[in-house]
């Protein structure tokens, strides 16, 4: 089966103090079969039943080594898409 790559950003942001609160990352589209924690409760990763990549959320900072990790497995626009779209304020080194 041919993988589809849909990149999609969706930010969430406090209201009140205009601070990101969180964003997901879409890589693909389909039903989440497995969710995997990738930083200790500020990031996790979607993947189908094939094991793609769906999506990942970031809900707090996480070090830019999480994402470097995980992009290294993937497509070059693949790579570009999830280390450039995570907010700065989500993002650590």
């Amino acid at each position: 089966m041919k993988r589809k790559f849909l990149p999609k950003k969706d930010v969430s942001v406090d209201g009140k103090t205009g601070n990101i609160r969180a964003a997901y990352l879409q890589i693909g589209t389909g039903a989440v079969y497995d969710t995997r924690e990738l930083s200790e409760g500020s990031a996790y990763a979607d993947y189908d039943k094939d094991g793609w990549l769906l999506g990942i959320e970031l809900l707090g900072p996480c070090e830019v080594k999480v994402l470097d990790k995980l992009a290294k497995k993937e497509l070059a626009a693949l790579r570009r898409f999830l280390l450039g779209s995570p907010p700065r304020e989500l993002v650590t080194s």
